[in-house]
């Protein structure tokens, strides 16, 4: 399997390459040269495979080339492990729970972080660290989160022996159990920074990062946001997980996916396109909501970022989104490009008439902001007994608006726990006191450490400079 970038300057690449490159040589991102196509009689096979078997039979394409089977087998095995000393706490690993006729949220919040990035993340660290001992290498993670990708990149990577994990989140901007859940994950090789700005900032200090390494003094940039190819082809596995519960592929399904950075919805647009019948796609997203005005009226327009209830999608421009614009241009690169330069200087962004038509075809959206978040939450809670977290009850308020078929089953993506949203539940007025699980019981009370900086870029390289190679400048 060959990857090439989204602005088509960038060298083809193998799947090992692409997985410790992250962002292309030319400022774009990688995707397949060519998308595998599974029958339907080859996804009915699988119907009631373990998780980990699913993934092999989906994921094995991608990394075709780089990977032998059994060690890919292995990996997978150990990544999604289920019972007590598992990984994951259910055992279906990932498993549905029905909160209205034909209507379901999938739990993906059973990892040890408790959201969906524990999925691609834990198999993301293994990865790493298979490929990392073959080839005798060392590398920095330099990471952005909005919440949840940092405790669970951290969570992944933490027993790497060759990596040292920096992650920026937005200083204040995060609920305290996200926080925490960086901040007390202790080693020499792990670093948590605080910035003093929004997500965008700290993303846009990534990007940059990747753009020029100099100041990594020969050492490899490893992306962990959802820019990385190996975290959209995790997150392919489940639509096809659930899909194969619910009747498929003898019967479409439709998905709404609480999203801002664009990367979990598009795992859904791939796995359709690897021969899933997936006949809906909903963008449920907050105020924040730059990818539902692109799909409810054709632009892509940068805009003040304002902090919700559903911080994990307080993002004001999608990375992922140019996968998509990559598609719906024929796989110009030229194109993609030309548009991405436009945006870069410009903000704004918006395709011929046609090619949004298309988009709109699967697409549909809704921004969703706190009180209606909150009346979705004490709503679904009134109803079922179920308490959701505020990013998954934006899923279930913009699946229940955008709703194209009755007839078809509706899954909702349910992006993490809500004990890490206190706050929101608190103001849903939902009348239940929610605990940690046990392996997070004493996570208020743990020490933490964590680094405030400035929003400026040469500061926080001269830290990652002085602080990598497990606290020896690098």
């Amino acid at each position: 399997m060959r990857y090439i970038s989204t602005r088509g300057q960038a060298p083809a690449l193998n799947f090992e390459d692409v997985l410790l490159a992250g962002l292309a040589s030319d400022g774009g991102l990688y995707v397949p040269e060519n998308l595998p196509r599974f029958t339907q009689e080859e996804i009915a096979s699988w119907a009631g495979l373990p998780y980990h078997e699913l993934a092999f039979r989906v994921m094995r394409p991608f990394v075709a080339g780089s990977i032998s089977d059994a060690d890919f087998k292995k990996i997978l095995e150990e990544t999604y492990a289920t019972g007590p000393d598992g990984v994951f706490a259910h055992a279906a690993v990932a498993p549905l729970r029905q909160l209205d006729s034909n209507e379901w949220v999938l739990e993906l919040f059973h990892g040890p972080t408790l959201a969906f990035k524990d999925f691609a993340l834990q198999l993301l660290g293994r990865l790493l660290d298979h490929f990392l001992v073959k080839r005798g290498e060392r590398v920095v993670i330099m990471g952005a989160t909005s919440g949840d990708t940092g405790s669970a990149a951290i969570e992944g990577c933490k027993a790497c022996e060759n990596v040292d994990i920096f992650i920026m989140h937005p200083h204040n901007r995060v609920s305290e159990v996200q926080r925490r859940q960086m901040t007390t994950l202790l080693g020499e090789n792990i670093h948590n920074i605080a910035i003093e700005g929004n997500f965008d900032d700290c993303q846009e200090m990534v990007k940059a990062s990747f753009a020029d390494q100099g100041f990594l003094k020969g050492t490899r940039l490893v992306a962990v946001n959802s820019i990385n190819w190996a975290r959209i082809m995790a997150q392919i596995v489940y639509y096809f997980h659930a899909a194969l519960q619910l009747g498929g592929p003898a019967r479409s399904v439709a998905f709404s996916v609480p999203t801002g950075n664009f990367g979990d919805i598009f795992a859904g647009y791939l796995a359709r396109n690897m021969g899933l019948p997936v006949s809906q796609l909903i963008v449920a997203t907050n105020r924040n909501d730059i990818l539902h005005r692109f799909m409810s009226g054709n632009r892509y327009d940068k805009d003040t970022l304002h902090p919700t209830l559903s911080p994990s999608m307080d993002i004001m421009v999608s990375s992922n989104f140019e996968r998509l614009l990559f598609d719906l241009h024929g796989r110009s690169g030229a194109e993609v490009a030309r548009l991405m330069d436009g945006f870069k200087a410009s903000g704004k962004l918006a395709v011929e008439d046609e090619r949004w038509t298309e988009a709109r075809r699967l697409f549909d959206s809704l921004a969703v902001d706190d009180a209606q978040t909150c009346a979705t939450i004490a709503e679904v809670f009134a109803s079922t007994g179920e308490v959701l977290d505020p990013h998954t009850a934006i899923g279930v308020r913009a699946a229940r608006e955008c709703r194209r078929s009755l007839a078809i089953p509706m899954v909702i993506l349910g992006t993490a726990h809500p004990v890490k949203f206190p706050d929101a539940v608190l103001q849903a007025g939902v009348g239940r006191e929610l605990e940690l699980p046990a392996h997070l019981g004493d996570l208020l009370q743990r020490p933490e450490r964590c680094t405030v900086l400035a929003n400026d870029l040469q500061t926080v390289q001269d830290f990652v400079a002085a602080h990598g190679n497990r606290g020896k400048p690098l």
